[in-house]
């Protein structure tokens, strides 16, 4: 009897998420399934419910028939209630139990999240992890995600947002770059500088931003190395490259190590901050909670990787040559 709940359970799961995504096989990755069993457990949902047909094949992909779509708002309340009902027995266990679907950045994701998420999936058994690295804004709500974690200014959304850390950007270069080209003294001497371009922004270059006695400088960077990820624009600056404007999660070994010079203290960059993000509709289950105050402990109220190069008072340097 339990093998056959399960079972039904499994095929509305598949259901609602080939309706959320729009495909079998965009359902069938969300699931980590092969895309057959994702069809297989939809035409056994519907032949138990007298060969009625809930999807429709269209040149986009997948749509809900008219039929489809209430009983899709009918699954996602019953598989809600479901999982309420096991997160609250649960409770009373003792701990917190379900899935959480989240969505990272990929630099700090990989960096610094994923070993939080191992340590917090270790110390909640009962909790299962979906985690998706990816720098895109992912659809928390059209992709059935339960949180993400997002790094800068948010924009005005409908969604709930908690700060758990500060984020802090430095102008770094190698010291091999700053014995051969020098460090600029003002942010007006990048110009004179190879940059190195972070090119993942919605106009396809970055600005620089620098706070000043006066106000705060923007600039535009210019330089031949170009790249999408943090990871790659660290890299070509411990090459010596150019001087890279990055987040000191991904900074601060370097700095710490002197394999990477801090530029410009005296003009410090505007701090950002990391959110974990969710959907909006009443409080969040218990096991989101859980992670949620276990992210902030582990990364805020200031981050660990700031402290080891003097982030938080930053003494201006006159370079004279060599490092």
């Amino acid at each position: 009897e339990r093998a056959r709940v399960d079972g039904e359970l499994d095929d509305l799961r598949a259901f609602v998420a080939v309706a959320e995504t729009g495909g079998f096989s965009r359902a069938a990755a969300r699931l980590g399934l092969a895309k057959s069993i994702v069809s297989r457990r939809v035409s056994r949902l519907e032949a138990s419910l007298g060969g009625a047909r809930l999807l429709a094949r269209t040149t986009r992909g997948v749509s809900t028939t008219e039929a489809g779509a209430a009983f899709h708002a009918r699954c996602v309340r019953v598989l809600a209630e479901l999982d309420e009902a096991r997160e609250e027995v649960a409770g009373r266990e003792g701990g917190v139990a379900g899935t959480l679907r989240i969505a990272a950045p990929l630099s700090f994701g990989i960096a610094h999240l994923a070993p939080a998420l191992a340590r917090f999936a270790a110390d909640h058994p009962r909790v299962a992890l979906d985690v998706s690295y990816d720098d895109r804004p992912v659809d928390l709500v059209g992709e059935r995600f339960d949180a993400a974690v997002r790094i800068g200014t948010l924009p005005d959304s409908s969604l709930v947002a908690r700060r758990i850390a500060p984020v802090r950007l430095v102008a770094v270069a190698s010291p091999a770059y700053v014995e051969r080209r020098g460090a600029p003294a003002r942010p007006e001497d990048v110009a004179a500088h190879d940059c190195l371009v972070y090119s993942a922004t919605p106009n396809g270059g970055e600005t620089w931003r620098f706070r000043t006695g006066r106000g705060t400088v923007s600039l535009r960077p210019h330089g031949r190395f170009r790249a999408d990820n943090g990871e790659a624009l660290l890299a070509a600056a411990l090459e010596g490259l150019g001087i890279a404007v990055l987040p000191t999660f991904l900074a601060g070994g370097a700095l710490g190590s002197g394999a990477l010079l801090p530029l410009l203290e005296a003009f410090p960059m505007p701090e950002h901050g990391l959110h974990v993000v969710r959907p909006p509709g009443g409080p969040a289950p218990a096991r989101l909670r859980a992670l949620i105050e276990f992210l902030a402990a582990r990364f805020g109220p200031e981050p660990y990787w700031d402290p080891c190069w003097g982030v938080r008072a930053p003494v201006p340097r006159t370079w004279s040559g060599s490092a």
